[in-house]
């Protein structure tokens, strides 16, 4: 266990080990904060992902500092980034200070300059954002709202909208989702059991229709009626 501590030289394996240690302490960091750390950067999520990292990377290029004291460090970090998460969850002027309510930058087709100098975006950030939405006016724009989470939530007047079958009085067909069954020649038995089908029912579906086998098939899905849709190798 000398890698933990700070010495005057490491060999290979003892930097591989703080590596790996790293690498590992890492991973369960990121699973304990959970999926939003990693999907949205907001407030918490950006303080303890640039102090994480800074303090990951000195024992990781500098064998006299030990990685003891680093490990010890970043998990008081996770807790108080755990803890931080909970307390907005519970405290509304906390949730406030960190998470503010978003904001207008569009509205009725109009650009509110004061609000993008407190979002301290420019002009042209906005036009590319719109661009991304493939919005192509600004006067097309009902409502854009800058989220605390640094993106823009677009909402277009309704001569704007697309038009929906519920908008012509339309018959629809009920929501059909179509579920995984095999992926990458491999058949998910997980997801069979939950449509209360098993891979004898599966097999003789695809041999049926395709007339092909299992480890032929790159993905292969199942919708609402049974219907099975396969893609082969190319």
């Amino acid at each position: 266990m000398e890698f933990y501590h700070g010495q005057e030289t490491l060999t290979v394996i003892q930097w591989v080990l703080r590596a790996i240690t790293a690498f590992l302490f890492l991973l369960f960091a990121a699973k304990m904060m959970g999926q939003r750390s990693i999907a949205q950067l907001r407030l918490l999520d950006f303080i303890v992902a640039i102090s994480i990292g800074n303090i990951i990377a000195h024992p990781l290029s500098d064998e006299k500092i030990g990685i003891k004291g680093t490990l010890v460090t970043m998990s008081a970090f996770v807790v108080l980034y755990i803890f931080g998460v909970m307390l907005s969850m519970k405290w509304q002027r906390f949730r406030n200070w960190v998470e503010p309510s978003p904001y207008p930058v569009i509205k009725n087709g109009q650009v509110i300059d004061k609000n993008l100098i407190k979002a301290r975006i420019s002009i042209d950030f906005l036009l590319s954002e719109l661009r991304k939405g493939q919005i192509d006016g600004i006067e097309k724009v009902s409502l854009a709202l800058w989220e605390p989470g640094g993106a823009i939530s677009f909402f277009l007047s309704p001569q704007h909208q697309t038009v929906t079958p519920a908008d012509l009085s339309l018959p629809t067909k009920p929501f059909s989702f179509q579920k995984t069954v095999i992926k990458e020649g491999k058949v998910d038995v997980n997801e069979l059991n939950n449509l209360d089908k098993d891979e004898i029912w599966l097999k003789n579906k695809i041999k049926s229709t395709y007339n092909v086998e299992v480890k032929d098939i790159l993905l292969a899905t199942v919708d609402n009626t049974e219907n099975v849709k396969i893609f082969l190798y190319q």
